[in-house]
C-alpha cells in the first residue's frame, strides 16, 4: 500500500512538473531566435560548402534578426562536425550545413559513426544542388559516352578515373558509371580533386567526374572535352551536352548538394521557422544568381521531403561502395 501510494505521489510531481516546462518549451520555441545562431560547416574554410554556407547565414541574419555564423569544425571526411551538431542542445541555434557525405555516404563508408544519420538529425532544406559533368583528356579517343564504354570494353583495366579521394562524389560517380555501363576501369585517387584535375589534363588519367564550377573554365580553354552532364537534366551552363543518361545509361544520376540540418527533437516551431526562412532565402534573386555563378541550382526540397531525399541517396550509394568494396582510410 505504501509502495502504491509513493507511486502515485511521484506521478503527480512528474506531471506537475512537466506541465511547467512544456510552456517554457513553447515560450523558447517563439521566441526564437533571441541569441546568435551557429552554422557548423564539417569541412575546411574556403571550400565549395563553406562559400555555399555563407551565403546562407548573411541572408538568414536579416530575415531571422540574430546574427547566423558559419563555424568550420573539419575532421573525418566531415564526421567531425557532424557529431558535434548531433550531440548539441537541440534547440535551432546549433545547425549543421554541410555536402552529402556524412548524412548520405559515410554510414557505408567508414563502418560506423558515432551519430546515426537518419535519427540524429531533423531535415530542414536542400540548400542547393552541383552539377556533375563527365570529362575526358581530349587525346582520349571517346566524344560521348557511348564511345567511352565501347573504348573501355575493348581495354579493360586500361583506363583510369580520378577522385577526389575514396567517397567523394567523384569517386562514387565513377563507380557508379563503371557499375551501370558493366566495365572494368580503375579508380585513382587523389588528395582533393586540384591535383585530380591537373593529372587530367596532363594525360595521366583519362576520365574525371568534376563539379561544374571547376570544370567550366578547363572546357573554356580547351584542356579537357565534356562528355556528358551527370545530372538528371541539362545545367544551363552546359546545355548543348547530354547527360549520362540521354546517352544509353537510363536512370543515371549524380549530382553534389548542400543542405541544412538541425539536431533532432528540435522543437517543430522553430523547425517551421527555418524553413520558412530558408525558402525566403532561395527566392531572393542574388541569391539564385549567386548559386548559378557557382554552378549550382538552388533548392527546392524542405522538411520530410528533404528527409526522403536523404534516405533515397543513402540507398543508392550504399549499393555503389559496397560494390565497389571502397572503404575509408
Amino acid at each position: 500500500m505504501e509502495g502504491t501510494r509513493m507511486s502515485q505521489v511521484l506521478r503527480f510531481v512528474f506531471i506537475a512538473v512537466l506541465s511547467l516546462l512544456v510552456p517554457t518549451v513553447h515560450a523558447a520555441a517563439e521566441n526564437y531566435p533571441d541569441r546568435v545562431v551557429r552554422m557548423v560547416n564539417p569541412y575546411p574554410p574556403g571550400g565549395s560548402v563553406d562559400v555555399m554556407a555563407r551565403i546562407l547565414a548573411q541572408k538568414l541574419t536579416e530575415a531571422l534578426g540574430q546574427q547566423v555564423i558559419v563555424e568550420n569544425r573539419s575532421g573525418g571526411g566531415g564526421n567531425t562536425g557532424s557529431d558535434f551538431v548531433a550531440k548539441s542542445e537541440p534547440d535551432g541555434y546549433t545547425l549543421l550545413f554541410t555536402a552529402p557525405g556524412p548524412l548520405t555516404v559515410n554510414q557505408t563508408l567508414y563502418g560506423k559513426l558515432p551519430f546515426d544519420p537518419a535519427k540524429d538529425f531533423a531535415p530542414v532544406a536542400l540548400f542547393a544542388t552541383a552539377p556533375i559533368v563527365l570529362i575526358v583528356n581530349p587525346g582520349l579517343p571517346a566524344y560521348n559516352v557511348q564511345e567511352l564504354i565501347a573504348l573501355a570494353r575493348k581495354q579493360p583495366g586500361k583506363i583510369n578515373f580520378a577522385s577526389a579521394g575514396i567517397g567523394t562524389t567523384n569517386h562514387l560517380s565513377g563507380e557508379l558509371f563503371k557499375s551501370m555501363a558493366q566495365i572494368d576501369i580503375v579508380h585513382v585517387p587523389y588528395r582533393g580533386a586540384g591535383p585530380a584535375m591537373n593529372d587530367l589534363v596532363a594525360g595521366h588519367v583519362q576520365m574525371f567526374f568534376d563539379l561544374m564550377p571547376v570544370v567550366l573554365p578547363q572546357i573554356a580553354a580547351g584542356n579537357v572535352r565534356p562528355l556528358a552532364n551527370a545530372g538528371a537534366k541539362r545545367p544551363l551552363a552546359l546545355p548543348n551536352v547530354p547527360t549520362v543518361a540521354e546517352q544509353g545509361l537510363p536512370g543515371f544520376e549524380s549530382s553534389s548538394w548542400y543542405g541544412l540540418v538541425a539536431p533532432a527533437k528540435t522543437p517543430e516551431p522553430v523547425l517551421a521557422k527555418l524553413r520558412k526562412d530558408v525558402a525566403k532565402v532561395l527566392e531572393v534573386p542574388d541569391v539564385i544568381a549567386r548559386i548559378r555563378e557557382l554552378g549550382s541550382d538552388p533548392g527546392a526540397v524542405f522538411g520530410n521531403d528533404f528527409a526522403a531525399f536523404m534516405a533515397a541517396e543513402t540507398k543508392k550509394w550504399a549499393e555503389v561502395i559496397r560494390a565497389s568494396g571502397a572503404k575509408a582510410d
